[in-house]
């Protein structure tokens, strides 16, 4: 009995193979802009038909996006419309989006990837600028006004960007391209400031 008792206890994680955040702990700041690693986040890769919108907009507290380059947001949670039938779902509260996902019955996909992925906080008056060092993408507010979303590139990556104030933006990478990303916006920063 003991040794049943026994096996069903984990032994404890060595350090060697504790996992730590991407980037954990890096920041720049340059004269106009600040890039820094936000704190980990729940995220979900979306994918439903439109018949569906409505039950999953219910069961995540937030009304996903239908129409192209938008977000939406509510009490931590934020959508973002990738495509057609298409969402990126953050939250940042602390709270289970997969799991209010898995009480919806109408046809989805719902794919946790938060250890996928990893976001980057890119602030300041030069923050666009540092960012289309790296980026094609028109990023004037009238052209991707604040709560505006895409995925796009940054340099050889895919990344998906959210504007989240006049001269603040989100950017998502996989945590695989996470260190080429945040030195590609560090030097973006350091030519913004020129």
């Amino acid at each position: 009995m003991a040794k049943a008792a026994a096996r069903k206890t984990a032994p404890a994680a060595s350090p060697s193979v504790e996992r730590r955040p991407a980037l954990a702990g890096r920041s720049t700041t340059a004269a106009s802009v600040k890039v820094e690693v936000l704190p980990p986040a729940e995220r979900v890769s979306l994918r439903a038909p439109e018949a569906s919108v409505a039950a999953l907009s219910k069961a995540l507290g937030v009304t996903l996006p239908n129409k192209p380059k938008t977000a939406a947001a509510n009490g931590g949670r934020t959508a973002l419309w990738l495509g057609p039938d298409e969402w990126l779902v953050i939250d940042e509260a602390d709270n289970d989006p997969l799991a209010d996902c898995a009480k919806v019955s109408a046809l989805h996909s719902a794919v946790g990837v938060s250890h996928r992925n990893i976001a980057i906080s890119v602030t300041g008056a030069g923050a666009a600028a540092a960012i289309n060092a790296g980026c094609p993408q028109d990023l004037s507010l009238d052209a991707f006004p604040v709560g505006a979303a895409s995925r796009t590139i940054l340099g050889k990556t895919e990344i998906v960007l959210l504007r989240t104030g006049n001269d603040a933006f989100r950017v998502e990478c996989w945590r695989s391209f996470s260190d080429y990303v945040f030195t590609l916006l560090s030097e973006g920063s350091r030519d913004a400031a020129v």
